[in-house]
């Protein structure tokens, strides 16, 4: 079995408030006047979806006054994180949305920093992947797709939203490995930005995509993808119709967790307050309807259990990349 899955605990909801003497109010009410949220991709990506979805379930809850969004591609990523640990100290009321990649293209020097170089503030969901095919491919199950790939491997480029050995490659590579495929001999053609790959699915470059699950369920609800199978353990009730790969005999998992970062030097008083903000809003109405909305799963974990579960993610990630043969 090939799972990369999140440790239990940390799919927990720790909905405890982290407020270390802060000024926050309880039940409910406002804990911070504004957030500004940088957003390292393009609009409609997962990033995008997280940060604004958290900034609404904040404002209609409450618990924070007022939201704006800034997107800040380039990179991979870094020119967001470049930019935040340039201007730190005029940044004090930015939130960074970041998740799995700045572990990834950490490692593989795609850009100089990694999360050591900012304020962790706290991991907030999971995002399933998923493999989708255009509405109207003849393939329709994980099975048809490994036939294809079977009878023609060239022919069968399966693209993503990331760079060569990046995470959308990273989940096909695992997924080609779990049915016994060689996971270095899969085309995979990366894109810029999500509308890119959907063009080149429907277009035929591609006959597959790599894809988070939220952004899959996004495109399926307006007629243009079938969702061929998901990496979760079970199906989730935002597609009940999507297939998991381990009902399709494809024993693997992954769960991409996102997270929030700050400006490196923040005040303490300052971090406290965001981190009480997130742990309150997970306990609301509000969140609830955003992260049933998007599929995700709830993962909180904050200030030192942040940092814990991001050393652990890097050296699990390193070790299946080495594995995969992209480090």
């Amino acid at each position: 079995m090939l799972t990369f899955n999140l440790s239990r605990r940390a799919l927990v909801v720790a909905a405890v408030a982290f407020s270390l003497g802060a000024p926050a109010l309880a039940g409910g009410h406002q804990v911070l006047d504004k957030v500004h949220f940088l957003i390292p991709g393009g609009a409609g990506g997962g990033w995008d979806g997280t940060a604004r979805g958290t900034g609404e379930a904040l404002t209609e809850a409450g618990l924070v006054g007022t939201a704006s969004y800034e997107n800040m591609s380039g990179g991979g990523g870094g020119k967001a994180i470049g930019y935040l640990i340039e201007n730190a100290e005029s940044n004090h009321d930015t939130l960074m949305v970041n998740s799995t990649p700045i572990i990834i293209r950490s490692l593989t020097g795609v850009f100089p920093q990694n999360f050591r170089d900012l304020t962790l503030v706290a991991g907030t969901i999971g995002d399933y992947a998923a493999l989708v095919v255009g509405k109207d491919s003849p393939i329709n199950s994980m099975d048809d797709l490994l036939a294809a790939y079977r009878a023609d491997p060239n022919g069968t480029a399966i693209g993503g939203g990331s760079v060569p050995g990046g995470m959308d490659h990273l989940v096909a590579a695992m997924v080609m490995e779990a049915a016994g495929e060689d996971p270095t001999a899969v085309k995979y053609i990366p894109y810029d930005a999500g509308g890119k790959a959907m063009a080149a699915l429907l277009s035929g470059e591609i006959q597959a995509l790599s894809t988070g699950f939220s952004e899959a369920v996004d495109l399926a609800n307006a007629g243009e993808v079938k969702i061929i199978g998901v990496t979760a353990p079970e199906r989730v009730d935002a597609a009940p119709d999507a297939p998991t790969l381990k009902e399709q005999g494809i024993d693997t998992e992954f769960v991409n967790w996102r997270g929030f970062f700050a400006a490196p030097g923040l005040p303490e008083d300052k971090l406290a307050m965001y981190q009480d903000a997130l742990a309150k809003m997970y306990d609301t109405p509000e969140w609830e309807e955003v992260r049933a909305r998007n599929g995700w799963v709830n993962i909180h974990n904050s200030g030192e259990e942040f940092k814990a579960f991001l050393e652990n993610q890097e050296k699990v990630i390193g070790d299946l990349m080495k594995k995969l043969g992209f480090l």
